[in-house]
């Protein structure tokens, strides 16, 4: 429902021109269009950065108008003028008032979504820094002595693996927990989860309260214990730069090679990978035949291993010169992609040795 109402809105009111992005913002803080879900809420963030330009851009041109005015008022003649006394009806009085009560409850609307969007915002980070500390506290992991679970291997067995020290608080807090992500020098440090529900963290932190920020998650058909040939993280593209906000800085190269490796902890074992792509793709269609990189989780054969190493490359904005094969094990990052409808923005590394 959202994308249909999206695209409805998109062919009415042009975003690059600023008085329809106003226009528009306008209407959705009015409440007069539902953009509930995920899609929508994207939507909702897009068109408040697209508004906070338009009027920036706005101000800055009366500024320049006010300038110009001052300067040519000097050469005015200098005659006073008599005053024009504007008398205006009751129904224009009530006109006027009811306007400014329009423009003084919009003003209002306008700073409370301002306001949540910040405060949601700063939770956020909040809540990442008080994580990163938890797991870096020794004296808090060893307080749970050994943490087991007992997994079915690759082969069918029962076997039991031991939560890695750093995660043993942040695991007994959230059993979900299945990991921990990081790239250097960024602000991309936090946890990934993992649930049979996909939809889950897309709007809950690891407190399992509800948060539009959501949380990294693995795919639910990812499995680390067998282990998948390609693990797959999925985090929302924030405005804010939270969670997976500047992951589409990878679409430059020289940001690349600043940053070209990625660390992603499983619970049971560390694991250090090399950025081999970075490309934009999107959702397809059920139907469509197409390399759709959201399904490649376990290689069934080499033949198909090769053939989606190609598909990537392909797709690729820039050569690293990594390649993988068969056997090797992938790490792919996914995010939204604004620049396109169900657009998405993804980087795939490959694990070291």
């Amino acid at each position: 429902m959202d994308n249909y109402v999206i695209k409805e809105l998109k062919r009415k009111y042009d975003l690059t021109k600023d008085e329809d992005v106003l226009a528009l913002y306008a209407k959705l803080q009015s409440g007069e269009y539902d953009l509930s879900g995920t899609e929508g809420r994207r939507f909702d963030d897009e068109v408040y950065e697209l508004a906070m330009q338009a009027r920036e851009r706005q101000r800055q041109n009366r500024s320049r108008n006010k300038k110009k005015i001052t300067r040519s008022s000097g050469k005015r003649d200098k005659k006073k003028s008599r005053r024009k006394v504007v008398v205006l009806t009751r129904g224009e009085l009530r006109a006027r008032r009811l306007l400014t009560a329009i423009l003084v409850v919009a003003a209002m609307s306008c700073l409370a979504y301002f306001g949540i969007y910040y405060y949601d915002s700063y939770k956020a980070q909040q809540l990442s820094a008080q994580l990163t500390e938890k797991k870096n506290d020794a004296a808090v992991n060893r307080m749970y002595g050994q943490t087991q679970t007992v997994q079915e291997n690759a082969d069918g067995q029962q076997i039991t693996l031991t939560v890695l020290d750093e995660y043993k608080s942040l695991y007994n807090q959230n059993k979900n927990l299945i990991g921990w992500l990081e790239i250097a020098d960024t602000n991309i440090d936090y946890p990934v989860m993992q649930t049979a529900d996909n939809e889950y963290y897309l709007d809950h932190n690891i407190n399992q309260e509800e948060d539009k920020n959501g949380t990294l998650f693995l795919d639910s058909a990812c499995d680390v214990v067998k282990p998948s040939t390609n693990f797959i993280i999925y985090g929302h593209n924030m405005r804010s730069g939270n969670m997976f906000g500047n992951l589409d800085k990878y679409k430059s190269e020289s940001y690349y090679k600043d940053h070209p490796m990625i660390r992603f902890d499983t619970i049971y074992e560390k694991g250090t990978y090399q950025v081999m792509y970075a490309f934009m793709s999107h959702i397809y269609k059920e139907d469509e035949i197409a390399f759709k990189y959201y399904q490649f989780i376990d290689a069934a054969s080499e033949q198909e291993f090769d053939s989606d190493m190609r598909s990537m490359q392909e797709m690729a904005l820039y050569d690293t010169g990594v390649t993988a094969q068969y056997g090797d094990r992938l790490l792919t990052l996914s995010t939204c992609d604004y620049e396109e409808s169900d657009g998405r923005f993804v980087v795939v590394a490959k694990r070291m040795e």
